[in-house]
């Protein structure tokens, strides 16, 4: 089930290329690439939890109160902040000790279209089971379940806002993930100059940027993981990056060589305000994330097959860096306006 986005808030989500390099023509390929960033015309909503109003405004309300934390101190927006990029712009998420989390904050941008598993291993099925596991940590909400749902259902605004929302005023965990969902599937990221040059808007980016394009998706092979106009393949692999205790996805399949430090491939929207980098925030800039590619990272059994050496020069590796900043809008604020400019379905 989807909803139809409206032109002034159409998703236009695109990633980048690369060609030769300075004085060097059009990869030939290029009209052929674009037409894979293209952008789409619905948000999906999967079946057993279809788009309302009113449930998208019950998940607004909870992702932004501090009533699912123990103490009252923490929400959802703790850590993903609209004003970065709905992240928190950490290397490493804060525990409510004001310590290190062992991941990154993923950002929730277009969450929609991002395929389960979800996380940085893949330890949550659907967007919907995502909330209850940092709801309850110690280290983070520190709110168990039930003591959740005894909180909301003994606050009559809540109660009447779930009644709203399900026909009836009961809450139930399940209520509580599908309110949830149902707001973080609003939230999508606005046009950039990328997506007014896929439109047709051919000054909308200069000709480095362009090059960058032709070697993201020609020579350099970023678009084998970061695909189509989400950016990703909705899958995980060892890029060469993070050494320790940590492996990834391998957590959960030990049996596969492949998916040992293999780690889920983020979308690259608004990829200029998410530093630093990576699952553990290893990486501090752009430029040292395109170093790593060049290089090829860590050269162990479980590297993915993409990951090899580049030999990038420094022209195309400047020619990478501006596309990626072809892909922010001017503002994290913006998305806020523009997530919630699109709520209800188009007729």
């Amino acid at each position: 089930m989807a909803w139809k986005v409206g032109a002034a808030v159409a998703v236009l989500l695109g990633f980048v290329g690369v060609s030769g390099g300075v004085g060097s023509g059009p990869d030939p390929r290029r009209a052929g690439w674009r037409d894979a960033y293209r952008a789409p015309t619905e948000i999906p909503f999967p079946a057993e939890n279809p788009y309302t109003a009113a449930k998208a405004e019950l998940g607004r309300r909870l992702f932004f109160d501090p009533i699912l934390s123990g103490d009252g101190t923490r929400a959802c927006a703790t850590c993903h902040i609209p004003d970065l990029a709905w992240g928190d712009g950490r290397a490493r998420a804060a525990t409510r000790q004001q310590g290190d989390m062992d991941l990154r904050t993923p950002t929730l941008l277009n969450i929609a279209w991002q395929d389960g598993p979800l996380g940085w291993d893949g330890k949550f099925r659907t967007l919907e089971s995502v909330a209850a596991m940092p709801m309850a940590a110690p280290g983070n909400m520190n709110l168990p379940m039930p003591d959740a749902l005894a909180r909301l259902s003994s606050d009559p605004s809540y109660a009447a806002a779930f009644a709203d929302a399900f026909a009836d005023p009961a809450i139930t965990r399940e209520r509580l993930e599908a309110a949830l969902a149902t707001f973080q599937r609003l939230i999508v990221t606005g046009t950039t100059p990328f997506d007014r040059w896929i439109a047709g808007q051919e000054d909308a980016i200069g000709e480095p940027a362009k090059r960058g394009f032709d070697l993201f998706n020609g020579r350099a092979g970023c678009a084998s993981c970061h695909s189509g106009w989400s950016f990703t393949d909705n899958s995980f692999h060892d890029i060469g990056v993070g050494v320790g205790p940590d492996i990834g996805r391998g957590r959960y399949k030990p049996t596969s060589l492949a998916l040992q430090y293999a780690f889920k491939t983020p979308t690259l929207r608004e990829i200029g305000q998410r530093g630093p980098y990576m699952h553990d925030g290893s990486v501090p800039t752009l430029s040292a994330v395109i170093d790593l590619y060049n290089r090829g990272g860590i050269d162990r059994p479980s590297r993915s097959r993409s990951i090899k050496p580049l030999q990038l020069t420094a022209a195309e590796r400047a020619d990478l860096l501006a596309f990626l900043a072809t892909l922010s809008t001017s503002a994290g604020r913006d998305l806020v306006t523009i997530s919630f400019a699109a709520k209800a379905p188009a007729p």
